[in-house]
């Protein structure tokens, strides 16, 4: 199954998108794709209702706005540093342990909805990840129960201000937390339609050319490992998303200077299964 949200942002209704590609409107169904539907067996009561009611559900018109494909979680958890060769081009050692850092939730948007660039950055860039979506309360997991707590994938812009990251005092919330630097979707792909989530490859383009292109067979650190290590340190619930790293090829690493985005830059990127997202970077209306 493949979720999708749809509409004015904040104001978006829950929807699926068919194995042909086309977007239904579930709003009939009551529910939002958020921590409640999750944690109430809603992927399971969500079937029984398509078996009955899908072919009644209207077709969502063509150019309609997607939002992130879950409402606001209660955490966005990233993991630094978890392909090797992006760990060299970013100078840092390899992780013994997974590195962890929060993005804040109010960073999520859609998969097509600009980026901002914050006032006073310099050093804007882009990271083409897979997002775990955790399906059930999960607190002290072992690994090898770790895929019964997953509901899905999606694609997952981790964008990030590299001078707020690193150069403002520490703690790298700081340059991963503006808004709109969470762009997640198309879609939430549910976990039995991905046989083989470390066999996926994912790609970033800027103004079409290919700058990162890797596979999940690259992770330092597996799903089950994170999902492990991580429950030890806090309880994920239902929604909460995981972001699992990003490959070499980000901007700040390219040789022989780092590269950043500036106002009009597109960003397309996508992943094997999970859809792909396109992303206009603009100066925040805000600022």
């Amino acid at each position: 199954m493949k979720l999708i949200r749809f509409g004015e942002k904040g104001k978006e209704l829950p929807g699926i998108q068919t194995p042909e590609g086309i977007n239904l409107d579930c709003s009939g169904f009551g529910e939002d794709w958020n921590e409640d539907f999750f944690n109430s067996d809603g992927l399971e009561r969500l079937t029984d209702w398509l078996n009955t009611n899908q072919k009644q559900l209207k077709e969502i018109p063509t150019g309609l706005r997607l939002g992130s494909p879950i409402a606001r979680p209660s955490k966005i958890i990233c993991i630094g540093l978890n392909y090797r060769k992006h760990a060299e081009e970013a100078g840092m050692a390899v992780p013994e342990v997974p590195i962890i850092f929060m993005k804040a939730t109010s960073s999520l948007c859609g998969p097509y909805d600009p980026i901002f660039i914050p006032k006073n950055s310099v050093k804007t860039d882009w990271e083409v990840e897979l997002a775990v979506v955790i399906g059930k309360r999960a607190k002290y997991v072992k690994k090898e129960n770790a895929f019964d707590y997953i509901a899905g994938y999606c694609l997952h812009n981790d964008v990030s201000e590299r001078d707020f990251q690193l150069h403002h005092g520490g703690q790298w919330v700081k340059g991963k937390s503006a808004d709109h630097f969470a762009p997640l979707g198309p879609v939430l792909v549910t976990k039995e339609e991905i046989k083989d989530p470390h066999n996926l490859r994912l790609w970033l383009k800027l103004n079409g050319e290919i700058l990162q292109d890797s596979n999940t067979s690259d992770l330092i650190f597996d799903i089950p490992t994170l999902i492990e290590h991580l429950s030890q340190y806090m309880t994920l619930l239902p929604g909460d998303v995981i972001s699992t790293g990003t490959p070499a090829g980000v901007g700040m690493g390219l040789k022989p200077e780092p590269q950043y985005l500036k106002d009009g830059d597109v960003v397309e990127l996508g992943i094997e299964g999970l859809g792909v997202s396109k992303q206009v970077a603009i100066n925040d209306p805000e600022a």
